[in-house]
């Protein structure tokens, strides 16, 4: 497990579908998802699926902790997430941008189970950087259509 660290912005919609890509099949608790109202910044704390060996065709399946920030953030909802619990294990399909008032919008967080954290912001402004902590995975992820 002796991969180089990933370390990603992203400042436009494009980029942002490059770390959606990075963060595909990443699971995280209920209680890595953090919103510093003051700060105006929401992370997630993730265990992100390291597509990148696969890509590269390396036999051997990585895990690594990772975290998700966005910037400029001023609200934050979402649905079919019960905050209350959080041992819960979310698992991250996606995140996608809708610009509402250039070059503001909406980055939605999309969760196996039909849940959603929906981000509004001033505009896109995001960091993925991988920890040193990281494991072998026992499995690839699989999606069933």
């Amino acid at each position: 497990m002796n991969q180089k660290r990933l370390k990603l912005v992203a400042l436009d919609a494009e980029d942002l579908q490059v770390i959606s890509a990075h963060c595909q099949d990443a699971v995280l608790k209920v209680s890595g998802l953090k919103y510093l109202q003051r700060e105006r910044r929401f992370i997630l704390e993730l265990n992100r699926f390291v597509w990148e060996r696969e890509v590269a065709g390396d036999a051997e399946h990585e895990r690594r902790m990772s975290v998700l920030h966005f910037e400029r953030v001023g609200k934050v909802s979402s649905t079919g997430i019960d905050r209350s619990d959080g041992e819960t294990v979310l698992s991250l399909l996606a995140v996608t941008f809708e610009e509402t008032d250039k070059p503001a919008g909406v980055i939605e967080l999309v969760f196996a189970g039909n849940a959603a954290v929906r981000l509004d912001v001033e505009c896109i402004e995001a960091q993925l950087s991988d920890m040193k902590a990281s494991w072998a995975a026992q499995s690839v992820p699989r999606h069933t259509d």
